[in-house]
């Protein structure tokens, strides 16, 4: 989750998310929708890293996060189709992927979280 954190929080804005016709780079803080969703990514991973004793809230956080990186993606996968100069210039940055790592990074943490929510219940049945 600390991955996440710091690629919603650092990433989009040091790689660029693509180039448009004139070959200029656009970047997160170009838009300000963009920059929001990718803070409040970043804000939700380091709330969740904070969940740690309530690890079905921290889930619940991680999941959210998830779907909002899966819109971001599907506007990044819409822009990208969209376009202008296509053939000429445009070229996708590395930016674009940035949600994709997020996402699999979450899915880690959940893996990771639902582990240890039944290993501490097999130790409680134990009890």
């Amino acid at each position: 989750m600390l991955l996440v954190t710091l690629l919603g929080g650092i990433g989009p804005f040091v790689a660029y998310l693509w180039l448009d016709a004139k070959g200029l780079a656009f970047f997160a803080q170009n838009e300000v929708w963009i920059s929001i969703v990718f803070y409040l990514s970043a804000a939700l991973a380091l709330l969740a890293i904070f969940l740690y004793k309530n690890r079905q809230n921290q889930f619940v956080v991680n999941r959210l996060n998830m779907i909002m990186n899966l819109f971001l993606l599907g506007f990044f996968v819409y822009r990208s189709l969209n376009l202008s100069g296509e053939t000429l210039v445009s070229e996708k940055g590395i930016g674009m992927l940035i949600p994709v790592f997020s996402i699999v990074f979450l899915v880690l943490a959940n893996r990771a979280i639902k582990k240890d929510e039944d290993l501490v219940k097999s130790v409680d049945r134990l009890r």
